[in-house]
């Protein structure tokens, strides 16, 4: 078998390539910190993976360090730090609390609302959806002076309320469902009728397991966003540090120009990162689909 040389081709690979050692190079340079003792950090020595035993380091006695401070600690201790010097687990847990609460009501919303967009005939529909249209193009910052004052007004900052209530409509994910159920044939909610079932038993039953596609694509937007997010919870949780999410535990790490916390902060910021990787990896397939299948009609 020959191959034909292509120009074309070759470039796009190279643009493509360039590209991700881009995108690749952020997350190089974290997990590379993360694995190097303070000393590493500030003298830039240490390699990729930083030093396996413990050592004094020669160029950081040479600027002067004392022995104690050149101390080269083991691979790992970036990580062990993380989760002694801050309650790690607990910021992690809240993650977790807040983004699958905030996914699962924005999912009760979303579906039932997609579905009369798409299937049902009322006054008003085309109007509604251009609302929704609308709502796409207002940044949360625009809005979130308001939703803190009404928050405020009724007790409900420095609590789970403030950091979810406030995303349980998801515009996008109204869009999004709305696109997937276009694509499904009427003669499937027809016959769903004509065996006796009413429109919530038709969304729930028959709508949702179709969209499962769709709705993992969903639930990556909204998991990724809503867990990486800084500007929401650091505006609502002012003084219960047991409400922290992932990014507000980065505080607790902040580095300065001697390097001392460097380590510990990217290797904070590895573990928050990893579980999201790891679940866009184990639903790949499913968010291509379900994105895929969303824009066919």
């Amino acid at each position: 078998m020959t191959y034909r040389f292509s120009t074309r081709q070759t470039l796009a690979h190279v643009v493509l390539i360039l590209g991700a050692v881009i995108v690749l190079l952020p997350f190089y340079v974290m997990i590379s910190t993360s694995l190097k003792s303070p000393a590493e950090i500030a003298t830039g020595t240490g390699g990729v993976f930083g030093s396996q035993a413990l050592f004094a380091d020669q160029t950081c006695l040479t600027l002067g360090g004392s022995k104690a401070d050149c101390l080269v600690r083991p691979v790992l201790d970036n990580y062990t730090k993380a989760f002694t010097e801050a309650p790690m687990w607990r910021y992690l847990l809240n993650g977790v609390i807040v983004t699958l609460s905030i996914f699962a009501l924005q999912t009760l919303v979303a579906v039932p609302a997609a579905y009369a967009l798409a299937k049902l005939r009322f006054w008003g529909r085309d109007a509604a959806f251009a609302l929704v249209l609308f709502c796409l193009l207002i940044p949360v910052h625009a809005i979130a002076l308001p939703l803190y004052l009404m928050l405020a007004k009724l007790g409900l900052t420095n609590s789970y309320a403030a950091l979810i209530l406030p995303w349980t409509v998801s515009a996008f994910g109204i869009f999004l469902m709305r696109q997937f159920f276009m694509t499904v044939p009427d003669d499937l909610i027809d016959a769903a009728r004509m065996d006796g079932m009413g429109e919530f038993a038709i969304i729930w039953r028959v709508m949702l397991p179709t969209a499962i596609p769709a709705l993992l694509a969903f639930a990556i937007f909204s998991v990724v966003a809503h867990w990486n997010d800084y500007f929401w919870p650091r505006i609502v949780i002012t003084g219960d540090r047991s409400l922290f999410t992932p990014p507000l535990g980065l505080r607790e790490f902040k580095g300065d120009l001697g390097g001392d916390f460097y380590g510990p902060m990217m290797a904070s910021a590895t573990i928050i990162a990893v579980p999201l990787v790891v679940a866009f990896l184990l639903a790949q397939r499913r968010f291509i689909d379900g994105i895929t299948l969303s824009g066919m009609k």
